[in-house]
Formats: C-alpha cells, structure tokens, sequence
C-alpha cells in the first residue's frame, strides 16, 4: 500500500464519506472543532456522508442527537453501528422471536429486537445466541450470564473488537477488552461484527449507496486494516487513537492511503509523494535511506514530512521503522 496523490479535494473523488465517529467526529462530548464544517463541505461536494462506529452502545437515534448538538447535522438513517451489524449477523442465523442473550447497552438491545428477536439477560435453554457489545455500566451478572450461555453453545458475537477508545480522560477499554472476559474463561473466540470485519462496512456501503466510498478513521487496527479488508482507501486522521509513530510502523494491511490531521481532510488535495533512487519527497521534506540508515531533510509542513518518512518506510524493508533514525526525524517534526 502507497500513499495517493490527490488534486481535487477527496469528497468530490469519492462518493460516499464513511465516518467513524470516536476520535474523528468527537472525542467524549466534545466535537473535533473542524468536524461541524467538515461534514457540512464535504455533503455539499455531493458526497453522502455515513456515521459508521464500532461503538453498540447507544442507538442511531441517539447518536443523531448527540451529533445535532454538537453542529454536525445527522438523522438516525445517518448512523451505522456495530449493534445494527451484529444483529443481522445473528438474524440471518435463526428464525423471528428466538431468544438472544445480550450483554450490553440500549443500543445493542433495541438492534436485536429490530431484527425481530427477543432480547433477554438471563441465560436459560431457549438462548441461542449471546451477543456483546460496549457498555459504561456493564455488570458482573450480564457478564456471567454471558459466560454461562456460551459455555452451553450458545452462539457467540461481539459488536466489536476494540480494545481501547478516546474520551474526554484519554485512552480507556472498550467492548474488546471486556469480550475477553468471556472468551477466556469459556475459550470460545466470538465472530466479530464491528471493523475491522466486513459487516460494519458492508452495512454503511448498502446505507449510503456507495461505489467508491472513502473510510476515514483514527485507527489503523480497526478503520484502515476494515478499509483494506474492502478494497477501499482509507484516509487516516491523526486526531483520536493513532499517532505518527504507529503510521510509520503499520504493517501493510493497516497502512492508510490518504494522512490528515482530522477529518478536515477529506475536503482538502493531497500532495503527491514521489521517489527517485534512495530518496523520497513530499513538499519541502526529503527522506533518504542509505541501507538500513534513514534521514530526513527539509523544511515546511510537518504532515508532508510525515508523508515522506512513511512512504520511505514502508518500500524500504530494511529501515526499522520504529528504530532511532526514524524516532530522530518524528522528534524533528515535533512529535
């Protein structure tokens, strides 16, 4: 994977802008202050635009609203979540009305009784399915009761794999950590429907019509690696989980198409990267590689600098990327 040129803003090559919401629209309550504008420009360049997030907790309708309040304009038909996603994982499944264990929050609730199944908490013999997904206030029951359903065969489905998520006090667990509760202690792994798997983004593909969408996100593990897992490029936005170090270090299924500092990005033009022998340009920066040596020379904007050491990096296999070479040129660049 290389990074693209663009000389066009990328909402007018794409027609479709998929939106994770964690770290890119907002982080905690709080929106990415370019985000309001952002979404605004990019519906005006005639891209459709989907709130595509792993987080099952909350339900499309609720997401709208916080949105709405936040200046970003959105409606419940405007938000995908891995709730929706792991319901018709399990729907598609079993008949109307069987009986789905769900460990979690409203939103993951309601997404399975949509999907015409009946939502309990308590394990029992007509369970037929246990579906996970983040909750604030998770219980020690929910969690047994979980446990206890999948140790007896229960179908096992997670929202969501993520590990960790921004908010207003930092980078705290999310769903994946808590899956592992269960998974552990039953050894059964769960079929996964939330990003990076194909569900999540399938179901914001069908929403918005897309041909040629544009993922953008935070994470590589997660938005990038989903992004590539559908054919996609992936804008990666360093505003939320993701920091230019881990760009730098992405093994090639999580390595971005497109670098912005946040969402914003997906109105702008992209500089191209070009490479001529041992070294790298983007804009005023120059990377040169001499065996398993890096350097990075140059003036003017850092995220062309960024652009450059990954380029370099990435088609370099003998470059450590995490090494003192590469850690010296990030310091140079002020991260």
């Amino acid at each position: 994977m290389a990074l693209l040129a663009a000389e066009r803003p990328l909402s007018e090559l794409y027609d479709a802008m998929l939106l994770d919401l964690d770290g890119v629209v907002y982080i905690g309550s709080r929106a990415v202050p370019s985000a309001p504008e952002a979404v605004g420009k990019a519906r005006a360049a005639g891209a459709r635009v989907a709130f595509v997030t792993n987080n099952a907790g909350r339900t499309p309708a609720r997401i709208a609203d916080h949105l709405t309040e936040l200046g970003v304009a959105a409606a419940p038909e405007d938000v995908v979540t891995s709730a929706e996603a792991a319901a018709r994982l399990v729907s598609d499944r079993f008949p109307a009305g069987s009986e789905v264990l769900v460990v979690g929050d409203t939103g993951l609730r309601q997404a399975v009784w949509r999907r015409g199944l009946r939502p309990v908490t308590v394990d029992s013999g007509s369970v037929v399915a246990v579906v996970q997904g983040y909750a604030r206030t998770l219980s020690r029951d929910l969690l047994d009761q979980g446990a206890l359903a999948v140790s007896r065969g229960a179908l096992y489905v997670a929202s969501n794999a993520d590990a960790t998520a921004p908010n207003e006090w930092g980078i705290t667990p999310a769903n994946g950590a808590f899956v592992r509760v269960i998974a552990h202690a039953t050894g059964v792994e769960p079929i996964v429907a939330g990003k990076p798997m194909r569900p999540l983004h399938e179901e914001g593909i069908l929403r918005t019509g897309a041909r040629n969408p544009l993922i953008v996100g935070d994470r590589l593990d997660t938005d990038i690696e989903g992004a590539t897992t559908h054919g996609a490029d992936g804008l990666l936005v360093l505003s939320g989980v993701a920091t230019p170090l881990d760009a730098l270090c992405a093994p090639e299924h999580r390595r971005p198409r497109y670098l912005a500092w946040d969402v914003s990005g997906m109105n702008q033009t992209h500089p191209p990267v070009t490479a001529e022998g041992p070294r790298t340009r983007c804009g005023g920066w120059t990377v040169a590689v001499e065996g398993a040596d890096l350097r990075l020379e140059g003036s003017g904007d850092r995220l062309d600098g960024l652009r450059a050491l990954c380029s370099a990096v990435w088609s370099d296999g003998s470059v450590d990327p995490a090494g003192p070479d590469a850690r010296t040129a990030l310091a140079r660049l002020g991260w």
